[in-house]
């Protein structure tokens, strides 16, 4: 019996040695904190069921009195514009915050003596990084001109088109009068990836007919098409090469070169893959570089403000936190430099299903923050079960390099009525094929444990709707399990359980198969509100995050490859499609600002499509699931309004009084509008939401309406209340925006 082991996609990065939670979900691609020694150990994917403690109490993040230079009156851009730091103002306010972190660190030397700054921060926010050294919270919360002091939070990825880019409509948006031609998408404008590294030497991103353009960083890692490469780690010994391979599948979701064919383990692709915004530049800010697990929040922060005085106009960041009490200086960096005219596309986390789930910085009022749904294909091999021919996954674990034939062992149980294989096996399956449910712990536990059964190989049954997924290896499980292993979807295992003991044949033929399971939301999803008072609507809208088919570093394929890829799950891979959608919107659109281009991705939107992961058919509706609905490029690219916020949340009701806000309208077309509006309710009775039938954008500036809810009489359960807010020109619906209440 001879193996083949297939590509690794993260597993081999320090990230991968987490295991599946209650659903089984391997580590997939979004970040999340590391627990630590005063928190309970849990890791917000997908295998341990107790929340992360994500606070990192040798450091803390101390924020200043005064804006920063991203929204002071004195430095703050224009509408539509950046900083101009060669501004006379601007620098005379740049000295003046200077001058309070120097007293501030004047006083920490007297007050605090073994505390030491170890990073400062002004576009951003105004804040410094303290090495604790002893010093507590209270102390340096004494210091004059002291906003806000909090322990650092530590990050770490989780573990871990093409059709992706029709879901999202993104070919027909390229073709569209707006963009020009494929060609133009993204032509120019500079998306900042910050994550794990982007290789540069990879075929998505050949230089070949870019401009010659200035690279900053460390240019061994740089070319035309990747114009900077820097590393933000207190290790002073990293680079910021491409070790791992979530940030070069990041960056090929955004900007993969236009049609760059692909063969995913030993499978050609019948399509040759294209990022969302094919012709964008990238901005590699390695921030996880070499084997290392976690970035601290001054890390994350000094790459945000280097993205932007770098000039990015977009940046994604495929990672994420719990969520503490009180502010959250990631997610206010975020709110700031959107109101300085740069976006930020967020992973909402991988710590669904379920409300408040959604992590930091996705959390933030202006990130663009995504939600993961399905892509329907995968790669494997065909499985003759019975008189059944199946179709397989195939990930990181080994795989026959010539058919293999074997008896099924089916291992029975509760879910989808077999065993989870979580606990050593009591059933011989020696010489056999086992096959088991995926759920509740990791992959390379099942197969040790199947392995320790006897079993030569492994077949896992999904537990959640839709399509096999890639699995990953585990490579905290010791000895690690190495016989092959295969995943099913859950259709397919009335079948499987019916040919237990039969004679079963693994084709060695690797396939590309595509199916009708799209648009399904993944249960790992992040969802909202978010925790605070504000309870605002996360994530704002779905993207693919599923079955996403993209390139990771060329030596994760062995001496001599020349390409690599592989497919990756998480809310880390709907991110980049949105940063890829903003990329499109900034070239075709270059005066819109940063919040107008939020609201053409989430106001434009495609709601009730997005199915729910129990069962595929039923759709979503709730809107913290959902957002506004499965993003759609096309009808992003001809938005004509902006709305602002993209969506309005009323908090918790109080009483029978209406509570109102304020919804911000824009022209888009450079004529004035006439807009009628309605109302329509999706979740829950007891709550009146209310907007104006009528209003009138003027050609130029902005006009203000006023929505509001109220509670109802009565008797009512308590949860949240939406509705969505529609606006039409005529007969044809333009826009969309979710309305939110809560009742007690």
């Amino acid at each position: 019996m001879t193996l083949l082991r297939s590509r690794r996609g993260l597993a081999g990065v320090a990230v991968a040695a987490a295991a599946a939670v209650a659903l089984g979900i391997t580590l997939t691609a979004n970040a999340t904190p590391e627990p630590t020694a005063t928190g309970s150990a849990s890791s917000n994917v997908s295998t341990d069921a107790a929340r992360t403690t994500a606070a990192d109490k040798t450091s803390a993040i101390v924020t200043l009195a005064g804006d920063p230079l991203s929204t002071s009156a004195r430095s703050a851009p224009r509408r539509g514009e950046k900083v101009d730091f060669a501004a006379a103002a601007v620098r005379s306010e740049r000295a003046k915050l200077a001058a309070k972190r120097d007293a501030f660190r004047s006083w920490l030397s007297k007050n605090a003596a073994g505390a030491r700054v170890s990073d400062e921060f002004d576009i951003a926010l105004n804040a410094v990084a303290v090495e604790l050294r002893g010093a507590s919270l209270g102390q340096l919360s004494q210091a004059p001109g002291v906003k806000d002091v909090r322990y650092a939070t530590r990050y770490r990825l989780l573990d871990e088109t093409d059709p992706g880019l029709n879901l999202i409509n993104a070919i027909d948006a390229w073709q569209s009068a707006r963009v020009g031609g494929p060609e133009n998408a993204g032509k120019g404008v500079k998306v900042g990836v910050i994550d794990s590294g982007v290789d540069q030497n990879h075929p998505c991103f050949d230089d070949a007919g870019y401009p010659v353009t200035p690279q900053l960083g460390d240019t061994r890692f740089t070319n035309n098409k990747v114009i900077v490469a820097k590393v933000f780690n207190s290790d002073s010994t990293q680079t910021p090469e491409a070790i791992g391979g979530h940030g070069t599948h990041v960056a090929g979701t955004v900007a993969c070169n236009l049609d760059t064919p692909a063969n995913v383990h030993g499978a050609t692709a019948p399509y040759e893959v294209s990022g969302v915004a094919p012709f964008a530049q990238i901005g590699n800010y390695n921030v996880f570089p070499g084997e290392v697990p976690t970035v601290s929040d001054a890390d994350l922060l000094e790459a945000m403000e280097a993205a932007y005085t770098d000039g990015m106009d977009v940046i994604n960041m495929s990672l994420g936190g719990a969520i503490g009490r009180g502010p959250d200086p990631l997610a206010d960096a975020v709110d700031n430099l959107d109101k300085a005219n740069l976006v930020s596309a967020i992973a909402a986390g991988n710590s669904g299903p379920g409300a408040r789930t959604i992590q930091s910085p996705g959390v933030a009022e202006r990130g663009l923050t995504a939600g993961a749904s399905t892509v329907g294909h995968f790669v494997g091999n065909a499985v003759t079960a019975g008189e059944r021919t199946l179709h397989a996954a195939t990930g990181d674990f080994p795989v026959f390099d010539s058919d293999f034939t074997a008896p099924l062992g089916v291992v029975s149980g509760a879910d989808n009525g077999l065993s989870l294989a979580c606990a050593p096996l009591d059933t011989d399956l020696t010489g056999k094929i086992a096959v088991v449910s995926r759920g509740e712990c990791s992959f390379s536990t099942k197969m040790r444990h199947a392995q320790d059964a006897g079993a030569v190989a492994a077949f896992v049954v999904n537990n959640v709707a839709g399509d096999p997924i890639s699995m990953g290896l585990d490579d905290s499980v010791t000895p690690a399990p190495t016989i092959p292993a295969y995943m099913f979807g859950p259709a397919d295992a009335d079948a499987l359980i019916a040919a237990d003991g039969e004679s079963t044949t693994i084709s060695a033929e690797a396939n590309y198969f595509r199916t009708a399971n799209d648009n399904i939301m993944a249960a790992f999803s992040s969802g909202g509100p978010s925790p605070d008072a504000a309870a605002r609507v996360k994530p704002d809208v779905v993207a693919p995050g599923v079955n996403v088919l993209s390139g990771i570093p060329v030596n994760h394929c062995g001496d001599g490859a020349s390409d690599c890829w592989t497919f990756m799950q998480g809310t880390s891979m709907a991110s980049p499609h949105l940063a890829g959608m903003a990329a499109v919107l900034r070239a075709a659109h270059p005066t819109l600002t940063a919040e107008q281009v939020r609201s053409a991705v989430v106001n434009t939107s495609t709601d009730g499509v997005v199915t729910a992961y129990t069962d595929g058919t039923s759709v979503v509706s709730d809107v913290n699931v959902a957002g506004a609905g499965l993003a759609d490029l096309a009808a992003a690219v001809d938005a004509t309004v902006a709305v602002g916020p993209v969506s309005t949340s009323f908090g918790t009701l109080k009483g029978a009084k209406a509570t109102t806000a304020t919804v911000t309208l824009t022209s888009l077309t450079g004529a004035e509008q006439t807009l009628t509006l309605s109302v329509d309710s999706l979740i829950g009775d007891g709550v009146a939401f209310s907007a104006p039938q009528e209003v009138t954008l003027p050609a130029v500036g902005s006009v203000d309406i006023e929505v509001s809810a109220s509670a109802a009489r009565g008797e009512h359960a308590s949860g949240g209340r939406s509705a969505m807010l529609r606006f039409f020109d005529g007969d044809t619906e333009i826009a969309h925006s979710v309305l939110f209440a809560t009742l007690r």
